[in-house]
């Protein structure tokens, strides 16, 4: 993804402090990032910030999104009931490569609970970095949108 291109980020009160890192990590690497919240560990429903991130990424008022929560799991199914929308949970760096080669995923999902801050922001990294192969995965991600 070009640096200087917008992403969206949101999390519930378990990732916060994560996120807080991740966000301080992509502005500190050139990108533009929008705070869909939450913005305290104050409980929240993870559904709600689940969803404005789905939601922006399905209408393509962004082109990729980051999502976390305690584990990853919630958010990965909420985001994924959106048209269009490819959320990876990723939890190591070989499958944050894989979800964008091989799939394009368009939301990284992380589990706040289950990676540390060294890690997450080289899945980040590496996600960000990683191109779609298109050619045979491309028709499996249009039958997977059809």
């Amino acid at each position: 993804m070009e640096k200087g291109k917008p992403i969206i980020i949101g999390c519930d009160h378990a990732a916060y402090g994560l996120k807080e890192k991740i966000k301080v990590f992509l502005i500190h690497r050139g990108y533009q990032v929008e705070d869909a919240g939450t913005k305290t560990q104050t409980s929240v429903n993870y559904v709600d910030f689940g969803k404005k991130v789905a939601d922006a990424v399905s209408k393509g008022q962004y082109s990729r999104g980051i999502l976390l929560c305690g584990t990853g799991l919630g958010m990965s199914m909420v985001a994924n009931r959106f048209a269009g929308v490819r959320a990876a949970l990723c939890s190591d760096i070989f499958s944050a490569k894989m979800s964008r080669l091989h799939n394009d995923s368009n939301i990284l999902v992380l589990g706040g609970r289950v990676i540390g801050d060294v890690l997450a922001f080289e899945i980040v990294q590496t996600w960000l970095d990683t191109v779609f192969e298109g050619g045979r995965h491309l028709e499996r991600i249009q039958t997977i949108d059809n």
